[in-house]
Order: C-alpha cells, then sequence, then structure tokens
C-alpha cells in the first residue's frame, strides 16, 4: 500500500483545491455550503422520521455518520483552508463557509428530533442486538454530544450556555504594563532596549508594554532587573472582574451537565483525581531539584549570600534560552531526507510507504498507486501571515461508504445534480484506520486517549535505529548517552506547572464550581499555595486565559496521561527494536485501525497485554500514573 503526499501550493488549474473540481475559485465555497445544506436537511428530516419505521430506525445510526459525515467533510476542508491558503479570498471565504456549517452543526446538536430517534435506538434491546461493536460506540458518542450540548436543559439555558461560551471567547484585551526606562537598564536584546528607552525619552512617559507582546517576552527573557519583569507578569495574568465572572457563569453551566456520559478514558472525576494525585506527589522531588538550580543561578545573579526564592516571573530569564544538544548528531537534513528516512520508519513498521507525487492538472495519479490510503498536502514555506506554529488537518475523513442508502434521503422533488457529485466528491480513504463510521475515525476517538500516537513518534525520534534512517551513525557510547542525557531543569518545572493546570481544571468542573460563592480565583491561589513550586502573585487571575476551559471541560490531564501511555508503549514495545514489523503490525491491528470505534482502555490492555487495565477503574488511572513516574526514574535527567 501507498501513502502519497505531495506540495500544497494554490490551485492553478480546473483541478480544483485537492482535486475536487467543485472548489476551482473562493466563490466556489457559497455553491458547496449550499449543496451540503439542502442535502444535509434533507437526511435530518429522514432521521427525525425513523421513529415511524422500524427499518429506518435499523439504519439511523448509520444515517447519523453520514450526515456528520457530510457537514465534517466540508467544515474541516474549510478550517484547513482559512488557516493556511495564502489567498486573502479564499480565506476569507473559508471563513464564511466554516462559520455557517458550524452554526448548522449546533443546531442539529440541540435538535431534539434527532436526539429522540437515537435514544430510541439505544432503548430497544432488539435494535441494540444488531448493533457490532463500533456501530453501538458511534451511537454513543453521538448520544455523548447530544448531552454536552445541553439537550435535555430547558431552551432558555440553552441559549445561555451558547452565550456564555460566545462571551467567554470574546473577552476583552488585558491592559499594558507600565515600565519605567530605567527599569530596563542593561537589557540585552539586539537593540530593543535601546529603542525603548529612546521612545520613552521622546515622550516623557512611561512605556506601555502590552501582554503577549514582543517587547513583553523580550523583557520576560533579558531584563536583569526584577521589576519590569514582575510589571508585565502581572499585566499578563491580570483579568477583569467581567471576564472572572463570564468564566464562572460558564463553571457553573458546566457542573449542571456533570451527570452526562464523558468522552474520556477515565470515566470519572475521581479516577483523574487519583492519576494527578500520584503524578504529583512523585513529580515533586524532581521539581524541586529543578527549581533549586534556578535558585543558584538566581544567587549567582544578584550575587547574594542567601539562596533567593524563585518568583513567577523569573522563569523565563532564568531558563536556558535553547534545550541542550542531542548525543547523536545528525547530518544537515534535506525533505527528500526526512520523507525517504519516514518512509522507511513506516515501511518497517506498517508496511506503508509515502511515494512523491507531482502536483499537475487533474491531479492524474501514478497507475502503480494500488492499494492507495489517501493523500497527504505537505505546506512547508514560511510566508506572510502564515501561523507559525506546527498542525495537522483533516481534509476528509474516512467511512464505509458502500452500504449508503441515499435513495430514501430525498423527496423526488429535491433531486438535484449538485447533491449527487456532492456525494461523490466526499468518498475518502483514511491512512491507517479503517472504520465503518466517519465519526470515530482516525483522532476521533477519547480525547485523553487522541495524542498517543503523536507523542508515540516522539519517542522513536530518541532511538539511534530510527535516526540512522535520516543519515546519523551512532556508536554503542552515543545509544548510551542518549538515556542519560541531561535535559535543561525547566522542562520538570514545566511538567509540574502542567500537572499543577489539570488539578485547577479539575477544581473547576468539580461540585464546588457550581455554588454561587466559589471564587475562581481563590481557588487558583489555594492550589498554588497547597501545591505549587512558586509563591502566588496576589492580585493576578489568569484563569480567565486558560485556552483550554473555553472549548473543553475537565479534560487537560490528558495530555500528560498521553505521555505516560506512550513512555509505557514504547519501553514495552519498541524500545529494543523499534523497527520490527510485526511489533508496528501488533500496533497497527490493536489501536491505530480502531480509531475511536473500540473503547481506548481495551485496545491499551490488548496491545500491552495486561487484562486488568480493561476495566479503566481508579486502580488502571492509579497505574498509569506509576507508569510515568517509573519512566522518569528509569531516564536519568529525565524529569
Amino acid at each position: 500500500m501507498h501513502s502519497v503526499f505531495s506540495t500544497l501550493y494554490p490551485p492553478t488549474s480546473p483541478t480544483g483545491l485537492f482535486g475536487q473540481p467543485s472548489l476551482i475559485s473562493p466563490s466556489s465555497f457559497h455553491n458547496l455550503v449550499l449543496a451540503t445544506l439542502i442535502r444535509a436537511q434533507s437526511l435530518t428530516e429522514r432521521i427525525v422520521r425513523a421513529r415511524q419505521s422500524r427499518d429506518e430506525l435499523l439504519k439511523a445510526v448509520k444515517n447519523l455518520d453520514r450526515l456528520s459525515d457530510m457537514l465534517c467533510s466540508v467544515i474541516d476542508l474549510a478550517e484547513l483552508v482559512r488557516n493556511a491558503h495564502p489567498d486573502p479570498e479564499w480565506v476569507s471565504s473559508a471563513n464564511e463557509a466554516y462559520e455557517q456549517l458550524c452554526e448548522y452543526m449546533n443546531v442539529l446538536n440541540t435538535n431534539v428530533g434527532l436526539y429522540e430517534t437515537l435514544r430510541d435506538v439505544l432503548s430497544d434491546p432488539s435494535i441494540l442486538r444488531t448493533l457490532n461493536r463500533e456501530a453501538h460506540q458511534t451511537a454513543l458518542t453521538f448520544w455523548r454530544d447530544f448531552e454536552k450540548s445541553g439537550i435535555n436543559l430547558p431552551p432558555e439555558q440553552r441559549d445561555r450556555f451558547v452565550s456564555l461560551s460566545s462571551e467567554i471567547l470574546a473577552s476583552s484585551s488585558r491592559p499594558p504594563a507600565a515600565i519605567k526606562p530605567s527599569e530596563l537598564h542593561g537589557l540585552k536584546d539586539f537593540g530593543l532596549g535601546s529603542r525603548l528607552q529612546l521612545q520613552s525619552r521622546f515622550t516623557q512617559r512611561d512605556l506601555l508594554i502590552y501582554p503577549g507582546s514582543l517587547q513583553a517576552q523580550m523583557i520576560m527573557r533579558f531584563a536583569p532587573g526584577e521589576e519590569p519583569r514582575r510589571k508585565v507578569y502581572i499585566a499578563a495574568n491580570s483579568s477583569s472582574p467581567e471576564q472572572i465572572g463570564v468564566l464562572e457563569a460558564l463553571l457553573r453551566t458546566r457542573g449542571q451537565l456533570a451527570r452526562l456520559v464523558g468522552d474520556k478514558m477515565a470515566k470519572s472525576p475521581e479516577n483523574v483525581q487519583q492519576f494527578l494525585d500520584t503524578l504529583l506527589d512523585h513529580s515533586r522531588l524532581h521539581a524541586q531539584q529543578a527549581l533549586h538550580a534556578l535558585s543558584v543561578r538566581k544567587q549567582g545573579h544578584l550575587n547574594t549570600d542567601i539562596l533567593p526564592v524563585i518568583q513567577a516571573w523569573d522563569r523565563d530569564y532564568y531558563c536556558p534560552p535553547e534545550p541542550p544538544a542531542p548525543p547523536i548528531q545528525l547530518p544537515p537534513l534535506t525533505l527528500g531526507t526526512v520523507f525517504n528516512a519516514l518512509s522507511r520508519l513506516f515501511q518497517s513498521l506498517y508496511g506503508v510507504t509515502l511515494r512523491p507525487i507531482e502536483l499537475s492538472p487533474g491531479e492524474v495519479w501514478h497507475s502503480d498507486t494500488d492499494g492507495l490510503l489517501g493523500w497527504i498536502y505537505v505546506d512547508l514555506f514560511a510566508r506572510r501571515n502564515k501561523s507559525s506554529g506546527a498542525a495537522h488537518y483533516t481534509v476528509r475523513c474516512s467511512r464505509r461508504t458502500d452500504d449508503d442508502d441515499e435513495v430514501g434521503d430525498i423527496l423526488p422533488v429535491e433531486n438535484d445534480r449538485q447533491l449527487v457529485e456532492l456525494s461523490r466528491e466526499f468518498e475518502a480513504g483514511a491512512m491507517i484506520g479503517r472504520t465503518e463510521y466517519q465519526n470515530v475515525s482516525g483522532t476521533r476517538c477519547a480525547t485523553d486517549f487522541v495524542e498517543l500516537p503523536s507523542i508515540l513518534m516522539e519517542h522513536f525520534l530518541t532511538s539511534p535505529h530510527v535516526l540512522a534512517l535520516f543519515g546519523a551513525s551512532a556508536t554503542a557510547t552515543d545509544v548510551h548517552a542518549v538515556v542519560n542525557q541531561n535535559e535543561d531543569p525547566c522542562r520538570s518545572i514545566d511538567t509540574y506547572g502542567q500537572i499543577l493546570l489539570a488539578l485547577l481544571d479539575q477544581t473547576y468542573h468539580s461540585r464546588a464550581a457550581m455554588g454561587p460563592s466559589f471564587d475562581s480565583t481563590a481557588a487558583l491561589a489555594e492550589l498554588h499555595d497547597r501545591r505549587g513550586l512558586v509563591p502566588y502573585v496576589a492580585g493576578t487571575s489568569w484563569q480567565t486565559q486558560f485556552g483550554h476551559l473555553f472549548g473543553y471541560g475537565a479534560t487537560y490531564y490528558s495530555y500528560l496521561f498521553d505521555r505516560a501511555i506512550a513512555a509505557r508503549v514504547w519501553r514495552q514495545l519498541f524500545v529494543h527494536d523499534p523497527l520490527n514489523r510485526e511489533t508496528g503490525e501488533r500496533y497497527k491491528r490493536e489501536v491505530l485501525r480502531h480509531g475511536g470505534g473500540k473503547d481506548p482502555w481495551a485496545m491499551l490492555g490488548s496491545l500491552l497485554g495486561a487484562p486488568e487495565l480493561m476495566d479503566g477503574d481508579e486502580r488502571a488511572m492509579r497505574e498509569v500514573g506509576r507508569w510515568r513516574i517509573e519512566e522518569e526514574v528509569a531516564l536519568p535527567g529525565r524529569h
């Protein structure tokens, strides 16, 4: 089987964007959205009417997945275009398409008729017996989505829930910090400090440094004096009473939905708390040792006899600007070298290769691509207004389409050629996962399991055997050095900080947050004072900038959780022979192929040969917490 990658360029031929003939110009999005809405509305009405016919109820899960696929196929595509396309017209049209269909999706998430049809399916034992494991998992996923959208709340409360989310996302900007020019004495920042001081002398005023600006970043990283760093930190971590009030209202609203079924492996707040408590208690010693190293650096900087306290605004200044170099040096890398190495890695593990194909008019692929898994478009070049961070976008998910019953979707008067064309366009393959339903395809799985594949890849890129594919040559001494390399102390401090944020996330989604007297700032301060490494800074209220709270609830622990799982999978299965095909096939068979169509605890238990994990209970969560600790202890210098 082959996977194809190519470089992403703006469309310049009738081929259409990503090979879709309906996307030949920015205005094409309008027609695509219109066709999608017409077809989606017809299918929605069919699903709502399904309660009148047992035959239709038997097709309800499949049709709900088709409805989701219709919308997500365009939403996912529009999200990519609006974030990555260099042409403003394409970006604007993609934005409109994205917003229109997301709004329609939100309406469907509160469609009582759809919900009642699904409820009838899940409450009928005779229908449940006809669903295979993946279909049942898909039905439960839709059920959770409905209930998390407040489907059972009175209409006015549902509307309030949506408006609260919008208010949080539209929160106002933070005021700047007023810095005196004298406080920037000694700032070594390639001329920025001099420019700031000249600006102040010219205006005869204090400098106004806005949080998040380049000036603020440079002051936090390079200003020798504590006072400007303290001021910028406080400005960057402050909130207005209105912002805090909106956040706390949102938390109370979410608290009312806490009884609903979750979409996480952890299954209960108590299990998450057990995992985080275990992780925090065993990580504290490493973090304290790292903090002591920073205190020694600060002592040397201040030239004092007493070991000074590290404050919240000291982190960027006293941490090394760059992590230490890896013990195994790679030769200069070209794109060809990188993709060739990745292809060899995937060939070794999964029998999958990457094959470069030139984009050409009509997107005519070579005749030897039998077994094609999918297309990967790679946008590697910097340009104006392009986001600097790495990102992965799904253009189209995969699902089984040969058993679609499209005839029943559309009444005769709604027979439109454009709808048939749209149906053809959205048939797509996936990379490795092979699920029948797109709503459990690929990364559409439990939120605390979704990062496992990407984090596991980070482990592969620490292996001398894998690095050799990129042209590195490693001796036995080099291999030993990988295990014993020392990392900068800020890594363990940052990890500890992530655990604290995960605990704060849990606190904000606990019963306590539902009370009218709950004070989110006091809860933040109490957590810092009780379990933090550095003193809480009075007057700060960083929680309104905790972006995770806007779109997700009580899942911030997920990245730490996946790090623990990935570390165990790596050490138990891959560390000694990372290119072993049999092991790669086992990982593909037990995990990757299922996406979200199988309970992640069952996948993990099968992969690791650990049936005791399959219940996903408190004991299992505690065990995963210990895994992370064992990995840190087993690798000297890694925290």
